[in-house]
């Protein structure tokens, strides 16, 4: 049975997560389902629960920068990159560290990372204090979750919560920057241009 809760309720989300269960929250751009990115049959369920490939790789979201250590090792850019689009809708490929488990990235050696520029999911990330991979809360090739309702419908009984924020304000995904190619390489377009990134990478803000 699946619990909708209104966004004060954190701590039973936290508590969930904890537990190792997946937990429905809004984001930037669409709802996600997350989990703790170090718990393997957490990870899992989120496969299992969206009928997800699993040679697709999981993305990772954090509450600060400081946090992607935890599971990336940083590479020239990243800091400027950060501190420029975070949060925001820029999603960074790192190395990933031998703490990411590997069902993560799927048997990759790179992991996406990003923090949302949304209150309920900042302070969700913030909360629980670990990174989590979360990915769109919807079935797999089915459409994106825009609305908790929307989120309970394609994953009732498949998730212990869903927080619900309110619309999720959709609009256009991440842009991809591949920061292990040299030099940094978009795999794809978004809301911040290259333009936007050249210039930051060239220290000229």
């Amino acid at each position: 049975m699946t619990r909708v809760l209104p966004p004060e309720a954190l701590e039973d989300a936290v508590k969930a997560l904890l537990q190792g269960e997946l937990v429905v929250f809004p984001t930037d751009t669409v709802y996600g389902v997350g989990a703790l990115a170090e718990d393997v049959e957490a990870v899992v369920q989120i496969y299992e629960a969206k009928n997800r490939p699993r040679h697709m790789a999981i993305p990772v979201m954090v509450a600060e920068p400081e946090r992607v250590t935890a599971v990336a090792r940083l590479l020239p850019g990243f800091w400027a990159l950060a501190d420029a689009f975070w949060p925001g809708p820029l999603t960074l490929i790192l190395p990933k560290t031998e703490a990411l488990p590997p069902i993560v990235a799927a048997g990759g050696d790179t992991v996406a990372l990003r923090i949302p520029d949304h209150p309920l999911a900042l302070a969700l990330l913030r909360a629980v204090g670990r990174p989590l991979a979360v990915t769109s809360a919807n079935r797999s090739g089915h459409p994106p979750a825009l609305t908790a309702k929307e989120a309970l419908e394609q994953l009732e009984g498949r998730v212990a919560l869903i927080l619900d924020g309110g619309r999720a304000p959709g609009g256009q995904p991440s842009t991809i920057l591949d920061l292990t190619q040299d030099p940094p390489h978009i795999l794809r377009p978004g809301p911040i241009s290259e333009e936007q990134i050249a210039r930051i990478l060239q220290g000229n803000p």
